[in-house]
């Protein structure tokens, strides 16, 4: 198990090193940059190759790269280039991510707090009554679910609630330095998006694993047996199909992780995706790297929890080569 561990983090390690590349060639092949974003197309020259230099773009890109890299290691991620011009002095990147984080955070955990229980019961409640007209309803439901992207079921959600029946608020507006917590009202829209989209992918995903488990052969000799369904559904059939539910729960996490830029956009929610939307437009390349680098970060690390939980819940697994 430490072995496999430690195999994993490696490869862990590996693959955000190579992301930390991509995210920087990425950044770099973007026509622009943050001096010419501020300054406008009417720059002389001279003011362009000033900021420049303030600004450390005229090193090298190799160099570039090697400095914000090794500075990400060790927990630095260096300086707003937007809030630097700005503010015509220093803008450390960690306070302006960790407010945004917070929030974006908040966002996916009230949405997850929701999905496991709904997921886990609608997927197995499907699975049970497979063929069955309440199957056929939770299905359906699902694929309507999946068949439209956030953007469009956001839209929607905000047009009912906010526009016809004035319910709720269509735009998640947050005052500088409050939480949204201190305003509830604002994340219910934004929480029955992603819930909707994830919603409908984990229960179907639930329910093939589960009907799997459900036609295997030791599920037949238990019902042979004359056991209870709800009793070989509880002590049987969740438990052996408890290990792909996990990974399916952890890839709907990380799908969590990219998802909720596309509805903060939307609703104007003040979280990390809608600041990095706002970077990429003014060419604050630091930001975008430094968000970019931290999304791939917690993917990567929710990936590898999720592999340690299956190979804890089967364990033939810790003894395979």
């Amino acid at each position: 198990m430490t072995r496999y561990l430690f195999r994993r983090i490696g490869a862990g390690i590996l693959t955000l090193w190579v992301v930390s590349i991509l995210i920087f060639i990425g950044t770099e092949v973007v026509p622009g940059d943050v001096a010419t974003a501020i300054l406008g197309r009417s720059a002389t020259p001279e003011a362009l190759e000033t900021v420049r230099e303030r600004l450390e773009l005229d090193r090298p890109a190799a160099e570039r790269y090697w400095g914000w890299f090794t500075g990400a290691i060790q927990g630095d991620l260096g300086e707003s280039s937007a809030q630097t011009l700005a503010s015509g002095r220093g803008a450390p990147m960690w306070p302006l991510i960790s407010g945004r984080l917070e929030n974006s955070a908040i966002l996916a955990v009230a949405t997850m707090i929701l999905l496991i229980p709904l997921g886990l019961g609608l997927g197995i409640l499907a699975a049970i009554h497979a063929g069955r007209r309440l199957d056929h309803g939770i299905s359906a439901g699902s694929l309507s679910a999946m068949s439209l992207p956030e953007f469009v079921t956001g839209a929607l959600l905000i047009l009912v609630f906010s526009v016809w029946l004035d319910l709720l608020p269509g735009v998640s507006l947050l005052s500088s330095g409050t939480s949204p917590l201190g305003r509830p009202e604002i994340l219910v829209l934004p929480v029955i998006t992603l819930l909707l989209v994830s919603l409908a992918h984990t229960i179907r995903m639930i329910r093939a694993g589960m009907i799997e488990v459900l036609d295997s052969q030791y599920i037949e000799m238990a019902r042979l047996s004359g056991h209870p369904e709800h009793r070989i559904v509880r002590r049987h059939a969740l438990r052996n199909a408890l290990a792909p539910t996990v990974m399916v729960i952890a890839l709907t996490v990380q799908w969590l992780v990219g998802g909720i830029i596309v509805t903060e956009v939307v609703f104007g929610y003040p979280g990390l995706g809608q600041a990095m939307v706002q970077s990429v437009e003014s060419r604050d390349v630091g930001f975008v790297q430094s968000v970019a680098m931290l999304i791939a970060t917690i993917y990567v690390a929710l990936n590898i929890i999720a592999d340690l939980l299956v190979v804890f819940l089967i364990p033939k697994l810790r003894t395979a080569p």
